[in-house]
Protein backbone atom coordinates (compact mmCIF):
# COMPACT_ATOMS: atom_id res chain seq x y z
CA UNK A 1 0.00 0.00 0.00
CA UNK A 2 1.52 3.07 -1.13
CA UNK A 3 2.77 6.28 1.46
CA UNK A 4 -0.06 8.50 2.21
CA UNK A 5 2.52 11.45 1.17
CA UNK A 6 1.17 13.18 -1.60
CA UNK A 7 2.81 15.50 -4.21
CA UNK A 8 1.35 17.22 -7.27
CA UNK A 9 3.37 15.85 -9.55
CA UNK A 10 1.56 12.72 -9.04
CA UNK A 11 -2.21 14.03 -9.03
CA UNK A 12 -3.32 13.07 -12.51
CA UNK A 13 -1.05 9.54 -13.37
CA UNK A 14 -4.44 7.28 -12.53
CA UNK A 15 -7.55 8.64 -14.49
CA UNK A 16 -10.38 7.26 -13.94
CA UNK A 17 -13.83 8.00 -15.36
CA UNK A 18 -11.68 10.83 -17.03
CA UNK A 19 -10.86 12.43 -13.51
CA UNK A 20 -7.52 12.61 -12.23
CA UNK A 21 -7.49 10.81 -9.21
CA UNK A 22 -4.99 12.00 -6.12
CA UNK A 23 -2.34 9.22 -6.51
CA UNK A 24 0.05 9.01 -3.05
CA UNK A 25 3.70 9.91 -3.57
CA UNK A 26 6.00 7.51 -2.70
CA UNK A 27 7.87 3.86 -3.94
CA UNK A 28 4.68 1.93 -4.10
CA UNK A 29 5.91 -0.42 -1.51
CA UNK A 30 4.57 0.33 2.46
CA UNK A 31 7.40 -1.58 3.81
CA UNK A 32 10.01 0.26 1.52
CA UNK A 33 8.49 3.64 2.33
CA UNK A 34 8.61 2.42 5.99
CA UNK A 35 12.39 2.16 5.85
CA UNK A 36 12.80 5.98 4.11
CA UNK A 37 11.36 7.09 7.58
CA UNK A 38 13.52 5.19 9.51
CA UNK A 39 16.44 6.33 7.26
CA UNK A 40 15.58 10.02 7.92
CA UNK A 41 14.87 9.46 11.67
CA UNK A 42 18.58 7.60 11.71
CA UNK A 43 19.89 10.82 10.11
CA UNK A 44 18.61 13.39 12.24
CA UNK A 45 15.55 14.18 9.26
CA UNK A 46 12.03 14.62 10.24
CA UNK A 47 10.63 11.71 8.77
CA UNK A 48 7.37 14.23 8.55
CA UNK A 49 9.33 16.95 5.92
CA UNK A 50 7.29 15.90 3.07
CA UNK A 51 9.79 17.22 0.41
CA UNK A 52 12.69 15.63 2.28
CA UNK A 53 10.67 11.80 1.94
CA UNK A 54 9.74 12.76 -1.54
CA UNK A 55 13.04 13.54 -2.55
CA UNK A 56 14.42 10.34 -1.18
CA UNK A 57 11.25 8.56 -2.97
CA UNK A 58 12.12 10.65 -6.24
CA UNK A 59 15.98 9.21 -6.32
CA UNK A 60 14.68 5.62 -6.14
CA UNK A 61 12.10 5.89 -8.53
CA UNK A 62 14.91 7.26 -10.89
CA UNK A 63 16.35 3.86 -10.23
CA UNK A 64 13.49 2.34 -11.48
CA UNK A 65 12.09 3.75 -14.08
CA UNK A 66 16.29 3.11 -15.80
CA UNK A 67 17.20 6.69 -16.15
CA UNK A 68 20.13 7.12 -18.72
CA UNK A 69 23.37 8.02 -17.39
CA UNK A 70 23.38 11.28 -18.62
CA UNK A 71 20.56 12.49 -17.36
CA UNK A 72 21.25 11.14 -14.05
CA UNK A 73 24.13 13.31 -14.10
CA UNK A 74 21.75 16.31 -14.89
CA UNK A 75 19.61 15.90 -11.68
CA UNK A 76 22.70 15.00 -9.66
CA UNK A 77 24.75 18.15 -10.89
CA UNK A 78 21.58 20.33 -10.17
CA UNK A 79 20.39 19.39 -6.80
CA UNK A 80 24.36 19.78 -6.04
CA UNK A 81 24.37 23.09 -7.70
CA UNK A 82 21.22 24.54 -5.74
CA UNK A 83 22.25 23.22 -2.60
CA UNK A 84 25.55 24.58 -2.32
CA UNK A 85 24.13 28.07 -3.57
CA UNK A 86 21.29 27.89 -0.91
CA UNK A 87 24.06 27.27 1.64
CA UNK A 88 25.83 30.73 0.54
CA UNK A 89 22.46 33.04 0.37
CA UNK A 90 21.43 31.65 3.50
CA UNK A 91 24.51 33.46 5.04
CA UNK A 92 22.51 36.79 3.89
CA UNK A 93 18.64 36.82 4.38
CA UNK A 94 18.75 39.71 6.39
CA UNK A 95 19.64 41.20 3.26
CA UNK A 96 18.23 42.63 0.57
CA UNK A 97 19.42 42.27 -3.26
CA UNK A 98 19.48 43.49 -6.59
CA UNK A 99 20.29 41.28 -9.56
CA UNK A 100 22.13 43.54 -12.41
CA UNK A 101 22.22 41.85 -15.67
CA UNK A 102 23.86 43.20 -19.00
CA UNK A 103 26.61 42.16 -21.56
CA UNK A 104 29.87 40.94 -20.27
CA UNK A 105 31.63 42.47 -23.52
CA UNK A 106 30.81 46.08 -22.46
CA UNK A 107 34.00 47.96 -22.47
CA UNK A 108 34.86 50.20 -19.29
CA UNK A 109 35.31 53.48 -20.99
CA UNK A 110 31.38 52.69 -22.06
CA UNK A 111 28.90 55.10 -20.50
CA UNK A 112 26.75 51.88 -19.93
CA UNK A 113 29.73 50.85 -17.67
CA UNK A 114 30.13 54.07 -15.99
CA UNK A 115 26.31 54.00 -15.59
CA UNK A 116 26.23 50.23 -14.20
CA UNK A 117 28.98 51.26 -11.29
CA UNK A 118 27.37 54.25 -10.34
CA UNK A 119 24.04 52.56 -9.90
CA UNK A 120 25.17 49.43 -7.94
CA UNK A 121 27.08 52.18 -5.48
CA UNK A 122 23.48 54.05 -5.34
CA UNK A 123 22.13 50.32 -3.90
CA UNK A 124 24.73 49.71 -1.73
CA UNK A 125 24.37 52.88 0.12
CA UNK A 126 20.13 52.21 0.15
CA UNK A 127 21.10 48.74 1.84
CA UNK A 128 21.32 46.22 -0.44
CA UNK A 129 23.75 43.73 -1.95
CA UNK A 130 24.60 42.98 -5.91
CA UNK A 131 24.27 39.74 -7.67
CA UNK A 132 25.60 39.32 -10.84
CA UNK A 133 26.83 36.81 -13.36
CA UNK A 134 30.37 37.85 -11.81
CA UNK A 135 31.80 38.33 -15.75
CA UNK A 136 33.05 41.40 -16.77
CA UNK A 137 31.64 44.07 -18.67
CA UNK A 138 28.27 45.29 -16.99
CA UNK A 139 28.91 42.96 -14.47
CA UNK A 140 32.27 44.24 -13.61
CA UNK A 141 31.21 47.46 -13.35
CA UNK A 142 27.86 46.33 -11.40
CA UNK A 143 30.62 44.07 -8.58
CA UNK A 144 33.32 47.28 -9.08
CA UNK A 145 30.51 49.42 -7.55
CA UNK A 146 28.98 46.99 -4.71
CA UNK A 147 32.45 46.31 -3.51
CA UNK A 148 33.38 42.69 -2.83
CA UNK A 149 32.05 42.99 0.24
CA UNK A 150 28.28 43.54 -0.67
CA UNK A 151 28.53 41.66 -3.87
CA UNK A 152 27.79 37.96 -5.34
CA UNK A 153 28.46 36.55 -9.09
CA UNK A 154 26.85 33.43 -10.24
CA UNK A 155 29.25 32.55 -12.62
CA UNK A 156 28.38 30.04 -15.44
CA UNK A 157 30.82 27.80 -16.90
CA UNK A 158 31.29 28.22 -21.09
CA UNK A 159 34.25 27.81 -23.02
CA UNK A 160 35.06 31.25 -24.01
CA UNK A 161 34.12 34.93 -22.60
CA UNK A 162 32.83 33.88 -19.28
CA UNK A 163 35.47 34.38 -16.51
CA UNK A 164 35.25 35.91 -12.93
CA UNK A 165 35.57 39.77 -13.01
CA UNK A 166 38.78 41.33 -10.82
CA UNK A 167 36.35 41.96 -8.06
CA UNK A 168 35.21 38.79 -7.11
CA UNK A 169 37.31 36.45 -8.23
CA UNK A 170 38.43 34.38 -5.13
CA UNK A 171 35.34 35.24 -3.19
CA UNK A 172 33.38 33.22 -0.76
CA UNK A 173 30.36 34.25 -2.62
CA UNK A 174 31.76 33.61 -5.91
CA UNK A 175 29.19 30.72 -6.96
CA UNK A 176 29.93 28.63 -10.05
CA UNK A 177 27.28 27.24 -12.35
CA UNK A 178 27.21 24.22 -14.51
CA UNK A 179 23.85 24.72 -15.68
CA UNK A 180 21.83 27.59 -16.91
CA UNK A 181 18.95 26.81 -15.94
CA UNK A 182 20.06 26.57 -12.08
CA UNK A 183 21.83 29.54 -12.31
CA UNK A 184 18.96 31.59 -13.56
CA UNK A 185 16.60 30.01 -10.70
CA UNK A 186 18.80 31.41 -7.94
CA UNK A 187 18.67 35.05 -10.35
CA UNK A 188 15.16 35.04 -9.79
CA UNK A 189 14.56 32.69 -6.40
CA UNK A 190 17.21 35.57 -4.33
CA UNK A 191 16.09 38.97 -6.56
CA UNK A 192 14.22 41.88 -4.20
CA UNK A 193 14.56 43.92 -7.85
CA UNK A 194 16.15 43.90 -10.69
CA UNK A 195 17.88 45.69 -13.13
CA UNK A 196 18.99 45.87 -16.91
CA UNK A 197 21.35 47.50 -18.74
CA UNK A 198 22.46 47.41 -22.34
CA UNK A 199 23.35 43.25 -23.31
CA UNK A 200 23.06 40.94 -25.68
CA UNK A 201 20.57 37.67 -25.76
CA UNK A 202 21.90 36.34 -22.42
CA UNK A 203 20.54 40.23 -21.07
CA UNK A 204 17.19 39.57 -22.85
CA UNK A 205 16.82 36.00 -22.62
CA UNK A 206 17.12 37.06 -18.66
CA UNK A 207 14.61 40.18 -18.77
CA UNK A 208 11.95 38.18 -20.78
CA UNK A 209 11.59 35.61 -17.79
CA UNK A 210 11.94 37.75 -15.49
CA UNK A 211 9.03 39.43 -16.55
CA UNK A 212 7.57 36.38 -17.95
CA UNK A 213 7.30 34.60 -14.44
CA UNK A 214 6.05 38.01 -12.81
CA UNK A 215 2.80 38.36 -16.00
CA UNK A 216 1.71 34.04 -15.05
CA UNK A 217 2.25 34.71 -11.30
CA UNK A 218 5.30 31.95 -11.14
CA UNK A 219 7.52 34.63 -9.52
CA UNK A 220 7.07 36.84 -6.36
CA UNK A 221 6.05 40.46 -7.90
CA UNK A 222 9.68 42.88 -7.43
CA UNK A 223 11.01 45.96 -9.26
CA UNK A 224 12.23 45.40 -12.53
CA UNK A 225 14.13 48.39 -14.06
CA UNK A 226 15.66 49.08 -17.84
CA UNK A 227 18.55 51.80 -17.25
CA UNK A 228 19.99 53.23 -20.07
CA UNK A 229 23.03 54.93 -20.23
CA UNK A 230 22.61 59.17 -19.34
CA UNK A 231 21.10 59.80 -22.88
CA UNK A 232 21.13 56.23 -24.46
CA UNK A 233 18.12 54.57 -26.22
CA UNK A 234 18.49 51.11 -26.25
CA UNK A 235 16.17 49.95 -23.75
CA UNK A 236 13.43 53.12 -25.35
CA UNK A 237 13.69 51.26 -28.65
CA UNK A 238 12.52 48.16 -27.19
CA UNK A 239 9.81 49.60 -25.30
CA UNK A 240 8.92 50.84 -29.26
CA UNK A 241 9.39 47.18 -30.11
CA UNK A 242 7.04 46.05 -27.46
CA UNK A 243 4.49 48.54 -28.09
CA UNK A 244 4.54 48.45 -31.85
CA UNK A 245 4.26 44.85 -32.15
CA UNK A 246 3.25 42.92 -28.93
CA UNK A 247 1.11 45.23 -27.74
CA UNK A 248 -0.70 46.25 -30.89
CA UNK A 249 -1.25 42.85 -32.32
CA UNK A 250 -3.03 42.11 -28.67
CA UNK A 251 -0.14 39.51 -27.71
CA UNK A 252 0.23 41.33 -24.31
CA UNK A 253 -1.38 44.02 -22.54
CA UNK A 254 -1.32 47.63 -21.68
CA UNK A 255 -1.25 46.99 -17.83
CA UNK A 256 1.89 44.13 -18.34
CA UNK A 257 4.00 47.70 -18.77
CA UNK A 258 3.56 48.63 -15.22
CA UNK A 259 5.46 45.19 -14.40
CA UNK A 260 9.20 47.27 -15.71
CA UNK A 261 10.01 50.37 -16.04
CA UNK A 262 12.57 52.29 -18.06
CA UNK A 263 14.50 55.12 -17.26
CA UNK A 264 18.24 56.57 -17.95
CA UNK A 265 18.56 57.68 -14.80
CA UNK A 266 20.11 55.44 -12.03
CA UNK A 267 19.02 57.72 -9.52
CA UNK A 268 15.39 57.39 -10.72
CA UNK A 269 15.86 53.20 -11.01
CA UNK A 270 16.94 53.40 -7.12
CA UNK A 271 14.05 55.70 -6.31
CA UNK A 272 11.63 53.00 -8.30
CA UNK A 273 13.25 50.28 -6.29
CA UNK A 274 13.02 51.86 -2.85
CA UNK A 275 9.35 53.21 -3.20
CA UNK A 276 8.06 49.44 -4.12
CA UNK A 277 8.95 48.14 -0.63
CA UNK A 278 7.54 51.80 0.93
CA UNK A 279 4.81 50.42 2.63
CA UNK A 280 4.58 46.82 0.92
CA UNK A 281 5.88 44.12 2.22
CA UNK A 282 4.83 40.95 0.63
CA UNK A 283 1.87 38.71 -0.07
CA UNK A 284 1.06 35.30 0.20
CA UNK A 285 -1.83 33.03 -1.59
CA UNK A 286 -4.08 31.08 1.19
CA UNK A 287 -6.99 29.38 -0.55
CA UNK A 288 -8.68 31.42 -2.86
CA UNK A 289 -7.42 34.82 -0.64
CA UNK A 290 -4.15 36.67 -1.69
CA UNK A 291 -2.90 38.41 1.88
CA UNK A 292 -0.56 41.59 1.21
CA UNK A 293 1.47 42.46 4.03
CA UNK A 294 2.16 46.08 4.50
CA UNK A 295 4.08 48.53 7.35
CA UNK A 296 1.54 50.70 7.64
CA UNK A 297 -2.13 50.32 7.97
CA UNK A 298 -4.45 51.89 5.35
CA UNK A 299 -7.02 54.12 6.32
CA UNK A 300 -10.57 52.83 6.00
CA UNK A 301 -11.77 55.88 3.80
CA UNK A 302 -8.90 54.85 1.47
CA UNK A 303 -9.79 51.31 1.24
CA UNK A 304 -13.10 52.00 -0.12
CA UNK A 305 -11.81 53.95 -2.84
CA UNK A 306 -9.04 51.40 -3.74
CA UNK A 307 -12.20 48.69 -3.56
CA UNK A 308 -13.92 51.29 -6.71
CA UNK A 309 -10.39 51.38 -8.42
CA UNK A 310 -9.48 47.52 -8.65
CA UNK A 311 -12.84 46.30 -8.72
CA UNK A 312 -11.66 44.25 -11.82
CA UNK A 313 -8.93 42.39 -10.04
CA UNK A 314 -11.34 41.71 -7.00
CA UNK A 315 -13.58 38.72 -7.02
CA UNK A 316 -17.10 39.49 -7.28
CA UNK A 317 -18.96 39.82 -4.21
CA UNK A 318 -15.63 40.36 -2.36
CA UNK A 319 -13.92 42.99 -0.75
CA UNK A 320 -10.67 44.73 -0.54
CA UNK A 321 -10.23 44.55 3.32
CA UNK A 322 -8.35 44.55 6.79
CA UNK A 323 -7.63 40.82 7.73
CA UNK A 324 -5.94 39.33 10.61
CA UNK A 325 -3.09 36.81 10.52
CA UNK A 326 -4.10 33.35 9.16
CA UNK A 327 -3.20 30.05 10.60
CA UNK A 328 -1.50 29.07 7.55
CA UNK A 329 1.07 31.92 8.10
CA UNK A 330 2.06 30.36 11.12
CA UNK A 331 5.44 29.61 9.76
CA UNK A 332 6.28 32.97 9.31
CA UNK A 333 5.92 34.15 13.17
CA UNK A 334 8.60 37.38 12.43
CA UNK A 335 5.70 38.89 10.29
CA UNK A 336 2.96 38.53 12.19
CA UNK A 337 2.76 41.83 13.64
CA UNK A 338 2.35 43.27 10.16
CA UNK A 339 -1.01 44.87 8.63
CA UNK A 340 -2.75 43.15 6.40
CA UNK A 341 -5.29 43.57 3.26
CA UNK A 342 -6.89 40.24 1.87
CA UNK A 343 -8.93 40.42 -1.87
CA UNK A 344 -9.98 36.93 -3.78
CA UNK A 345 -7.61 38.00 -6.43
CA UNK A 346 -8.40 36.36 -9.85
CA UNK A 347 -4.54 36.04 -10.36
CA UNK A 348 -3.79 36.71 -13.68
CA UNK A 349 -3.68 40.25 -14.08
CA UNK A 350 -0.62 40.74 -12.47
CA UNK A 351 0.41 44.07 -14.13
CA UNK A 352 -2.82 45.48 -12.49
CA UNK A 353 -1.94 43.83 -9.00
CA UNK A 354 2.07 45.61 -9.92
CA UNK A 355 -0.90 48.77 -9.64
CA UNK A 356 -2.71 47.98 -6.57
CA UNK A 357 0.94 47.92 -4.56
CA UNK A 358 1.58 51.12 -6.19
CA UNK A 359 -1.41 52.60 -4.99
CA UNK A 360 -0.62 50.81 -1.50
CA UNK A 361 2.96 52.24 -1.46
CA UNK A 362 1.35 55.76 -1.13
CA UNK A 363 0.38 55.44 2.63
Amino acid sequence: MPSGIESKADLAQRPQNGNPVRVPYGTGDAALDAKIRAFLTETGIDPDCREYYEMVVSVYRLAQQKTPRAERRLFNQSIKELRYASKIFSQYRDRKKIVIFGSARTPSRAREFRAARDFSELMVKAGYMVITGGGDGIMGAAQEGAGRENGFGLNIALPFEQKANATIFGDTKLINFHYFFTRKLNFVKEAHAIALFPGGFGTMDEGFEAITLMQTGKAEMRPIVFIDAPGGNFWRTFEKYLREHLLRDGLISDSDFHLFKFTDDPAVARKEIETFYYNFHSYRHIGDQTVVRLHRPVPEGALKRLQEDFADIVGPGDDLRACPVFPEEANEPELAALPRLCLTFDRKAWGRFRQLIDRLNEF
